[in-house]
């Protein structure tokens, strides 16, 4: 019958969008020790913490903090409710695969005059995992427009957790090399284009180098795998 299936009638999602808003339930429901109060809570529930991202090679590629519940604040990120680093092309959700966030039960019953502690203590946790992601990337660098504040005060470092966010399906999709760099070469041209288009602080133009440099270590990677210089004199020889 006519007009029967026809794509304009659909009403949902597209898959994988679908497909990642169910993940990252999956993951911000997923039971944690809040060793304070000797309970389990969902990961997502906990409202002080640090988070960091990874993409599909187990880079980190960006970290923040937040006081309003890793839940809000991740969602934020990932999903339709923006946030300025995905909104300027500094962090795209396509290259998210795993997330792992280190919450911080101590301060679920936070006193006014422990405010200022528990938010110094959540500045010098994101300056330590920020740090840590600094020094495990091979770029040695990642995505973030400004880096943190040094820590005033002492801490330990928590318990985290860490889950990808991916379905096997998506993967199979986002991780082929040639989408990769396809996405990445966009994302590099929007974020080339905000610049261009504003007076900004040199963050955003790191942000630009380091992008840069994750798309020619990718393109290089293909272009090795796929034969490298010999594959060209092969084709020069037809």
């Amino acid at each position: 019958m006519a007009g029967e299936n026809k794509p304009d009638d659909i009403n949902v999602p597209p898959f994988e969008t679908e497909d990642l808003r169910a993940n990252l339930v999956k993951f911000l429901d997923s039971t944690f020790d809040d060793v304070i109060a000797g309970i389990q809570r969902p990961v997502g529930n906990f409202r002080w913490g640090v988070y960091i991202f990874y993409d599909y090679d187990g880079e980190p590629i960006y970290v923040g903090q937040t006081n309003e519940r890793l839940r809000t604040r991740i969602r934020r990120h990932l999903t339709n409710q923006r946030t300025d680093a995905v909104a300027m092309s500094v962090l795209d959700p396509f290259e998210v695969f795993e997330i792992e966030v280190y919450p911080l039960p101590q301060f679920e019953s936070l006193q006014a005059s422990q405010r200022d502690y528990a938010r110094a203590y959540l500045n010098a946790l994101e300056y330590t995992v920020y740090q840590k992601a600094i020094n495990d990337s091979q770029f040695k660098a990642i995505l973030n427009e400004k880096d943190p504040p040094p820590p005033t005060v002492d801490i330990e470092v928590p318990q985290s957790f860490r889950m990808r966010v991916v379905s096997d399906d998506v993967a199979k999709i986002r991780s082929h090399p040639d989408f990769r760099i396809a996405r990445r070469s966009l994302i590099i041209s929007r974020l080339a284009q905000v610049i261009s288009e504003r007076k900004v602080q040199g963050g955003l133009r790191r942000v630009l180098l380091t992008q840069a440099k994750r798309l020619q270590w990718l393109a290089d990677r293909r272009y090795q795998a796929l034969g490298g210089a010999a594959s060209v004199e092969r084709e020069s020889g037809d």
